[in-house]
């Protein structure tokens, strides 16, 4: 499920065909591209973005999956610079840095050291963003995320699974060893169960709190002439949302 919608390919018997579909639709931004931009300025870099981005994500995804053997999740693989490469590659790219750089070419800014500033707030939108997103999946409201501990079922380096490994003592880590990754509602329930005896929603909260002053003042160190009103929006989009 996303957002209480079925994926693509549970829907109408779409199954494989759902990999041609996304295939159409990665080069659908390049038609769209062509007939609407190609006499722009910003064509060719747009162009390049888009492939490099694509690039970048489709590593995250392969890197996201790698922590998965023959199904179940290889929990020595679960650390924090592991998973902090995974959201870099898979979620900041092209989720914050993308749209972002797209409109800064639109508007004839290509001064690379205002677009790594921007970046480098942006990265820091993507992590943060991430790990609301794991959070909700787990201790969210199911009727406004559409998910229920999907992470927990499928076994993935989730920002929850990293800090409780951290936390966890020897029999907490049997717990996880056993459970984690499986699909049954009982080994979610004591999966989650263990998150909260590690104090994971209040590690969290903080973690949110922290987080959201740390960009804020990093927002307002920007020099190079960008507009600190866009930033700020961008996180109050983000800050404590429920989906």
């Amino acid at each position: 499920m996303r957002r209480g919608m079925p994926c693509w390919y549970k829907k109408d018997d779409t199954g494989l065909n759902a990999f041609n579909d996304a295939i159409l639709l990665e080069h659908g931004i390049y038609t769209l591209l062509k007939r609407h931009f190609s006499q722009h300025h910003c064509y060719v870099p747009t162009m390049e973005l888009f492939h490099d981005v694509t690039l970048k994500t489709s590593m995250g995804q392969a890197l996201d999956c790698l922590c998965n053997k023959d199904g179940k999740p290889n929990l020595e693989l679960f650390t924090m610079n592991k998973y902090n490469s995974i959201v870099k590659y898979k979620t900041a790219y092209y989720t914050f840095q993308l749209p972002v750089a797209l409109a800064m070419y639109m508007a004839n800014l290509y001064d690379p050291e205002m677009h790594r500033q921007a970046k480098t707030i942006l990265m820091e939108m993507g992590l943060f963003f991430q790990i609301q997103d794991d959070f909700l999946d787990c201790f969210g409201d199911p009727e406004v995320t559409g998910k229920k501990g999907n992470d927990i079922r499928e076994g993935k380096c989730s920002w929850l699974a990293v800090v409780a490994l951290q936390r966890a003592n020897p029999t907490q880590r049997k717990i996880m060893e056993e459970y984690y990754g499986r699909p049954d509602p009982e080994a979610v329930r004591i999966i989650r169960n263990l998150y909260e005896e590690l104090s994971l929603p209040n590690t969290y909260a903080i973690y949110e709190e922290e987080s959201f002053n740390i960009i804020r003042t990093h927002i307002q160190q920007i020099s190079k002439g960008l507009p600190h009103k866009l930033f700020f929006k961008i996180m109050e989009k983000i800050y404590r949302r429920d989906c």
